[in-house]
């Protein structure tokens, strides 16, 4: 006859087995998985990309303080070497306002087109796992193309800010012809080269879709490109307002 174990001597949690309990591993079953378990880890990689991008926009942010801060002191009076005297050599530049304004309303209808993307995305992958389930239903869901939107703004917006440099050499300030006006074409080529690495990025977005990657993967590249289109928007609007300064 087998012994019984004595219940003052017996273990927590022991329930007549010879085996001990299972503790779920100690995370409580948190293992921040995919919604669809197609990318373990998820959460945590959707932080970390996170954290990476703004470690990413701290020194872009940074140069366009720097270029518009020696922008603003150029302005000034500098020194005549040969005389000693001080005279004011800077030529102000004739902005094409118009071409500039139209751009900034393109690329603030972009940055809500992402962000519509961005939560669509965000609610597809909440609900993923409600799909996997046999006879639920959501019903018929219109899936907006905000993606595809974005990227054509993008690139109107870059369209935008070639014509805008051809009215400036039109009406004679070109890149290399002086201190103000290469100002101005070095701060807009800065951010038309990193908006241009945001539509690179949606275009990626926009394949990833249309092969049907695992809504968890999407989901980190419209993300992170998103937060970025918006850093790119306000860039944008703090050149165009530091510009309206310049000109008074």
């Amino acid at each position: 006859m087998a012994r019984s174990t004595p219940v003052a001597n017996r273990p927590n949690g022991y329930n007549g087995n010879s085996l001990p309990p299972h503790s779920g591993g100690g995370d409580s079953g948190r293992n921040d998985r995919g919604s669809g378990d197609s990318m373990p880890n998820y959460g945590q990689r959707l932080r970390r990309a996170r954290q990476a991008l703004a470690v990413f926009m701290a020194p872009i942010s940074m140069l366009f303080v720097s270029f518009s801060a020696v922008y603003l002191a150029r302005r000034g009076y500098i020194s005549d070497m040969s005389g000693e005297i001080y005279r004011h050599s800077w030529v102000p530049v004739r902005l094409p306002w118009n071409i500039l304004l139209v751009n900034t309303v393109i690329l603030i209808l972009s940055t809500i087109t992402i962000e519509l993307a961005r939560r669509a995305i965000t609610r597809e992958s909440a609900l993923a796992p409600i799909k996997t389930i046999p006879g639920v239903s959501l019903g018929d869901e219109r899936s907006y193309p905000w993606l595809g939107f974005t990227t054509l703004l993008g690139i109107l917006f870059l369209a935008g800010q070639l014509l805008a440099w051809k009215h400036l050499s039109a009406g004679g300030f070109h890149m290399l012809g002086g201190t103000s006006s290469s100002f101005i074409y070095m701060l807009t080529a800065m951010h038309g080269l990193h908006l241009a690495v945001g539509t690179i990025a949606l275009g990626f977005a926009n394949v990833a879709t249309l092969q049907g990657r695992p809504v968890e993967s999407r989901r980190i590249l419209v993300d992170v490109t998103a937060w970025y289109w918006h850093c790119m928007t306000a860039l944008w609007i703090y050149i165009v307002v530091l510009f309206s300064f310049a000109a008074r």
